[in-house]
Order: structure tokens, then C-alpha cells, then sequence
């Protein structure tokens, strides 16, 4: 038998044994160690480790799951003037205003001299007074930016953090008020109206904003 012959039986024998329970090779009488004969202990380690690698099952290639990405909100420009105070206590929204601010406004100019009513807006958007988050609520509402009324406290986690940049609410556990572009709304000190020129202190206020504005 010629040694290229013999080699190869030897491998073959070899992985066959390998691919064998334990229990079967002790049986045999230790016949790897017979078969190995006289080859060499180089060819023998190679093919056991060919044997093992046939024997080892293949791990599945993990799949990697694509990861969301952040959408980024289309860049408005910022108002280069303020809401106007009107005469009659409504509010002009400035030039080049988003139509989400015109709209705010609008529902807020609806709403402005009506009187304070604690739970006012709460159960209908339309009442005939209104509370500082019914108030807010109305004219975020009017500019498709609020769904359903929410309290002042529910405000203080509304939108996005931070003043922005036509829109910024101020909200507590006790009151809320907004200013857009530059002109604020609130209940407390309106007279006649909700929209005030005079500006107020945002201390103990958390300042959120809708997003993208």
C-alpha cells in the first residue's frame, strides 16, 4: 500500500472514530491509537482537528436589526417680528408666520375677553368661560397642535423642552400661560383680554414648547 493511500485511510479511520460516542471508542479497545500506526504525529493532529471541525454544528450568522433613525423636524424660520396687540384686545400674527401659528392665534382671538371660568374648556372645547389650561388648551387646539384638554400639570410635559421659537408654554402644577411670538396669553392679569404685552416672571415655571416650533 503506497504511504499517499495509507494516509488517507488513516484520516478517514480517524474521522470516523471522532464522530463515535465515547462509550464505542473505549469498546474498541482504544483502535484510534492502533490505527495511527506509524503516522506521523503531525498528520494525526491535523486530522482530528479536521474531524472536530466537520463534527462542530456551523453557528447561525446573527442578522443585525436595522436601528431607527431620527427623523429631523423641518428647519422655520423665526419670527423677525412680534404678535401685534390689537385695539380691540385680539392679536395679528406676524408676517411669514407657519399656518399652525396663524391658526393659534386665531383660536385664541375667539376666546380672548371671555371670562375666567375654573373648568372652563375641560369638558367641551367650546364654553362660555375658560381657565388658564382650558385657555391654552382652546387656542393649541384651534392650531391642530393638541387633541384632547389637558390640565396645567399635564402641560408641563407637553411638546418639547425649552422656550421655542414661536410657540413657548409655561406650565406649573397651579397655572400655565403661553407667549407666541412675543406676545403672551394668559388668564392672569387679562383685562380686558387673554393677550397682554406685559410680560411675567417664568420663575417656577417648567417651559415646554410644540415641536418643530
Amino acid at each position: 500500500m503506497s504511504q499517499s493511500v495509507r494516509t488517507r485511510s488513516l484520516v478517514l479511520a480517524v474521522a470516523l472514530l471522532a464522530l463515535l460516542p465515547a462509550s464505542a471508542q473505549a469498546a474498541n479497545g482504544g483502535a484510534s491509537a492502533r490505527v495511527s500506526g506509524g503516522a506521523a504525529p503531525g498528520a494525526l493532529a491535523r486530522a482530528h482537528a479536521r474531524a472536530r471541525a466537520r463534527a462542530r454544528p456551523r453557528a447561525r450568522s446573527r442578522r443585525r436589526r436595522p436601528r431607527p433613525r431620527n427623523t429631523p423636524v423641518a428647519a422655520i424660520a423665526p419670527p423677525t417680528a412680534s404678535t401685534t396687540l390689537l385695539a380691540d384686545g385680539t392679536a395679528a400674527p406676524p408676517p411669514g408666520a407657519p399656518a399652525a401659528v396663524v391658526a393659534v392665534i386665531a383660536a385664541g382671538n375667539r376666546i380672548a375677553s371671555l371670562p375666567y371660568r375654573w373648568g372652563g374648556g375641560h369638558a367641551s372645547w367650546e364654553d362660555t368661560g375658560y381657565d388658564c389650561s382650558g385657555s391654552v388648551g382652546y387656542a393649541l387646539h384651534g392650531g391642530g397642535l393638541l387633541d384632547a384638554s389637558a390640565t396645567s400639570g399635564d402641560l408641563m410635559s407637553y411638546g418639547q423642552k425649552g422656550a421655542g421659537a414661536w410657540i413657548t408654554i409655561y406650565a406649573n402644577a397651579d397655572h400655565v400661560y403661553m407667549v407666541v411670538a412675543g406676545l403672551r396669553f394668559d388668564t392672569s392679569g387679562a383685562d380686558p383680554s387673554r393677550w397682554q404685552a406685559a410680560t411675567r416672571s417664568a420663575a417656577g415655571f417648567t417651559v415646554r414648547h410644540p415641536a418643530g416650533l
